[in-house]
Order: C-alpha cells, then sequence, then structure tokens
C-alpha cells in the first residue's frame, strides 16, 4: 500500500520524473509562465516554489543546491538575480495554477501555471495601436500584380466554351439553371 507516500509518480521512473520536473521550473523561471497538463502543474508546483525560497536566501549554499535540482546555470542565474527579489515580501504562495479546459486529441486537463509576482511586460511605444485620424480613412493595401504565365502547349480542349450544367430538381424532376 501507498501510505504516507505523496510524490505524484506521472507514470514516469524516479530519474526520468525528476528531470522532466527540472526541465518544466527551468521553463517557468525562462518563460515566466507555461502551459501544461494539470497533474504536471500540481507536480511541479512544490518544486518551484522551494527553488524561489532558495533563492530569497541567497548564499552560495542555496545556489548549489539549486542548481544540483535545475541543471542550468542559467536557469539558477535569472532565478537568484530577477525572479526570487520580486517575492521577498511573499511568505509562499510563489505560483498560480490556472485551469484552461481539456485538450482537443487526449482530453486531459490543461494549465498555466505562472509567478504570481510576474513582471509585467508592456509594449512600447512604437508597437502600441494609434488611432486614424479619420474614421472614414482606410490604409492603403499594396497589392502585387500577377504576371499571366506563358502557356507552353495550348490544347484544343482550353479554347472552347465551357459549358453551363443544368441542376435537376428531385421533387419536380426539371432542369433549373
Amino acid at each position: 500500500m501507498r501510505h504516507q507516500k505523496k510524490t505524484v509518480r506521472l507514470g514516469r521512473k524516479a530519474e526520468h520524473r525528476k528531470a522532466l520536473l527540472a526541465n518544466q521550473v527551468c521553463n517557468l523561471i525562462e518563460h515566466q509562465r507555461i502551459k501544461t497538463t494539470l497533474a504536471k502543474a500540481k507536480a511541479v508546483r512544490p518544486l518551484a516554489e522551494k527553488m524561489i525560497t532558495l533563492g530569497k536566501n541567497g548564499s552560495i549554499h542555496a545556489r548549489r543546491t539549486a542548481f544540483s535540482t535545475l541543471r542550468h546555470k542559467d536557469a539558477v542565474k535569472k532565478l537568484f538575480d530577477e525572479i526570487a527579489p520580486r517575492s521577498t515580501e511573499r511568505n509562499g504562495g510563489y505560483t498560480r495554477i490556472v485551469r484552461l479546459g481539456q485538450r482537443k486529441s487526449d482530453s486531459a486537463s490543461m494549465a498555466f501555471i505562472e509567478w504570481v509576482d510576474a513582471a509585467v511586460e508592456e509594449k512600447p511605444a512604437e508597437e502600441k495601436k494609434t488611432k486614424r485620424k479619420d474614421p472614414e480613412e482606410k490604409p492603403k493595401k499594396e497589392t502585387k500584380r500577377e504576371e499571366p504565365k506563358a502557356k507552353e502547349k495550348e490544347s484544343p480542349a482550353a479554347e472552347e466554351p465551357k459549358k453551363k450544367r443544368r441542376w435537376f430538381s428531385r421533387k419536380s424532376g426539371e432542369a433549373e439553371k
């Protein structure tokens, strides 16, 4: 029986599961938010929160412990330099899981897992949409004219006009145009 064994196994052996969770946390650190199955998101959450706690500590020992788990120097650096300092006032609950519904292919429950204190990325002023001065003025579309392709060999069937098809009504049996 599995009494007192709370590890979510995810249908994988221990080493595969550790690598999967470490990669998920590294992607979460890099992209700030990832889309995954609900079961994986729930399994990633405790590991991600432990990494934030190590990042808040900030010691060399904490860095080495985080590196032994994540195995990516860049992820550990970003965790300690950018992500953990945002959560200094928070005592826990660094991640949020947002359910998305079912995946079409296999009906697996999908979810986003993201940092609660994620930095808001704003678009630069150049990329923001600007209102047109005159509402009736439409933006000009550039169209390319395609040159007609030269016919190499013309068949006699190509010169004949196409015949119009006649459709028959099922009820009356008469031809309609």
